[in-house]
């Protein structure tokens, strides 16, 4: 079976296609795309996967053994930090051993630029294509290890109010979900006023047999902690710590929508950050309304980081992000960064000197009321795609007897109402999955467009 990187890296069952056999395989292809770059310098990090430092190893090894610099993290770190190495060590480019939110099954190989970012589908390709072209070289066992966690807490801190920190008694529950992220914010935040207590704190491969997703139907231990602990602010982060899940202080999971428009607001009034703003199709309308008020231009893209990572190397980006909980900032690196994320939330709450909920409140009363739904549907082989592509081609006029405004066939098949609610229908990039959106101004309109959609696809 050949080996395929999918929107985030190549990702594979351990020990069924993700052996070290193939590993080594990818990291000589890899090997030979920087050498026809003329690059001589690489990073590598890992996570708390099973078997993850040693298959960093083997990746090290290859490189090394292909006269590369190798750089190897001393310790398991995020994937942010990795990506903040491989900028601020000058490396041509970086590994990740990781396979992100995916179930414990699975590891993975991601790739990252020398600026700091996700690899653009150029170098992608240049290194699927270069798969078994060469014999794979071993053999030589000389890299330097670094602290790339100590690189990244500090450089962390070093975007925070330090005086507006110190002045406020806020206690935050964290949960790194047995990830990367362990130990992060208690380290951040130290030397602050503010109270950090920790759960799922330890290394577990198996993540408490839980999927480390920060999504609301996985953290039901960090909704409970937050009340019984009396906590301002949850705050979770999936296997890597590229994104973040928000919990306020009456143990609500916040939509991963409400949490981007709270961040933009905060990184372009409070931050004062210069740009554009950069969204994928299915973000929330109140973004463009945000933009409006604050002239910002918009840049719309397909789903998935990728794009708006792209975005940032080639415009000057304030603040982009995508619904899945993935953030990243224009004073940052070109990178989705959950902690950051997180600690951006923190921040915005301390300023404003209001809660949560409060600020939430806030939002709707200034840009209206916005609910967001998304459904997953399982499908079988290419169905969700045929479904989506019928669709396209034969669009609706109307949805439950009101006015389709617009259709936006930026990925999959969008339908905005005259209100600005919407409806999108997308097949996964990743796996056999028709996933179905929805936002509205309220809860009822919400639930009907979600009935709709199942019934346009016959599920």
């Amino acid at each position: 079976m050949p080996i395929k990187f999918g929107t985030d890296g190549w990702r594979a069952i351990i020990a069924d296609e993700f052996t070290f056999d193939n590993v080594k395989k990818v990291a000589q292809a890899h090997a030979d795309h920087l050498k026809e770059k003329k690059g001589k310098k690489v990073v590598i990090g890992y996570d708390t996967r099973f078997m993850s430092e040693e298959f960093a190893k083997a990746v090290a090894e290859v490189f090394s053994s292909n006269d590369f610099e190798v750089i190897l993290s001393n310790k398991y770190c995020s994937t942010p930090a990795l990506s903040l190495a491989a900028k601020e060590l000058e490396a041509d480019e970086g590994v990740m051993i990781t396979a992100s939110h995916n179930t414990y099954h699975y590891n993975g190989y991601k790739v990252k630029g020398g600026y700091g970012g996700p690899a653009t589908p150029e170098i992608i390709n240049s290194i699927e294509g270069k798969i078994d072209k060469t014999s794979v070289k071993t053999g030589k066992k000389e890299w330097q290890t670094f602290n790339f966690n100590s690189l990244y807490i500090k450089k962390l801190m070093s975007y925070l109010d330090k005086d507006e920190f110190l002045q406020k008694n806020l206690k935050v529950v964290h949960d790194p979900m047995h990830g990367a992220t362990i130990g992060y914010l208690n380290q951040i935040l130290e030397e602050t006023s503010i109270d950090v207590e920790e759960i799922n704190h330890f290394r577990d491969a198996f993540f408490g047999f839980k999927h480390p997703e920060p999504i609301d139907k996985n953290l039901s231990l960090l909704k409970g902690k937050v009340i019984a602990s009396e906590a301002n602010l949850g705050i979770a982060n999936d296997g890597d710590g590229d994104r973040v899940g928000i919990i306020d202080e009456n143990g609500e999971f916040i939509s991963t929508q409400i949490v981007y428009a709270l961040l933009l607001l905060h990184t372009i009034r409070n931050k004062k950050v210069e740009g554009a703003i950069a969204k994928t199709v299915s973000t929330t309308y109140l973004v463009d309304r945000i933009a409006k008020k604050e002239k910002r231009k918009v840049f719309k893209t397909p789903v998935g980081f990728k794009y708006i990572a792209d975005l940032f190397l080639k415009e000057k980006i304030a603040f982009g992000g995508e619904e899945s909980g993935g953030y990243g900032f224009g004073f940052h690196i070109p990178e989705r960064d959950g902690v950051l994320s997180g600690l951006m939330i923190l921040e915005l709450m301390i300023l404003s000197g209001k809660s949560l909920s409060e600020l939430i409140h806030d939002l709707f009363n200034e840009f209206g009321p916005a609910y967001y739904k998304r459904v997953d549907l399982k499908v079988t082989g290419d169905e969700g795609r045929n479904l989506v592509a019928k669709l396209r081609e034969n669009p609706i006029s109307e949805i439950n007897g009101k006015p389709i405004k617009e259709i936006d066939k930026t990925d999959g098949v969008k339908f905005i109402l005259e209100n600005d609610a919407w409806l999108l229908l997308r097949a996964s990039g990743t796996e056999p999955v028709l996933r179905i959106y929805a936002e509205a101004p309220d809860k009822k309109q919400l639930q009907e467009l979600i009935e709709f959609g199942k019934k346009l696809i016959g599920g």
